[in-house]
This record gives structure tokens, C-alpha cells and sequence, in this order.
């Protein structure tokens, strides 16, 4: 398996597993990938919490925050991918080496 790794310069890097098999995905796409997981994750989260807030624990709670969910994601991912260049141009100005 593939587990990401960003260095330095905000790319996300492939680093193999010991003792685990080849990864499934070449990486090249590891970028892509880490923002669909990140975007995946973070619309989740935000979803269930902003719909408990704005209908309660009801009936029906599960189907309106897989509603909202697959919504969200549909707009996270391509905001990720759009937004993170520019997010780690501002970490690399505001960062600076380590001496």
C-alpha cells in the first residue's frame, strides 16, 4: 500500500509500506487522490454537523445528511483541487526553513 507523505514543497509523495503488497494506484495521482479523501472526510463532518444543527436528531435525519452530504462532496472536491495550490503557496510564504 501507498501511504502520502507531503514534503516540502506541498506535493504529496508516494512512501511504500513495509511487508505490504504494490499499491493500487500509481503515484501520480496521489494529489487527486488525497483531495478526494480530504474532501470526502471534511463535507462529512461539516454536513452531519450542520444538518443536526438545523433539523435535530428527527426522522429521517440519515437521508437528509446523505442528501446534503453527496451534495457537499460534489463541491468540495473540485474547491480542493482548485484551492490547495494556492493554500500552499501561502504555507510556503508564511513558513520559513528550518535553521
Amino acid at each position: 500500500m501507498v501511504k502520502g507523505n507531503v514534503n516540502g514543497s506541498g506535493r504529496c509523495e508516494s512512501v511504500p509500506r513495509k511487508g505490504v503488497g504494490r499499491a493500487m494506484i500509481p503515484a501520480r495521482y496521489a494529489n487527486i487522490l488525497f483531495s478526494f479523501i480530504l474532501s470526502g472526510l471534511m463535507s462529512c463532518i461539516v454536513s452531519a454537523i450542520a444538518t443536526l444543527m438545523s433539523s435535530g436528531p428527527a426522522q429521517g435525519f440519515l437521508g437528509l445528511w446523505l442528501t446534503s452530504w453527496l451534495s457537499g462532496w460534489a463541491v468540495a472536491f473540485p474547491t480542493v483541487m482548485v484551492v490547495a495550490p494556492l493554500a500552499r503557496r501561502l504555507v510556503a510564504l508564511l513558513v520559513r526553513d528550518s535553521e
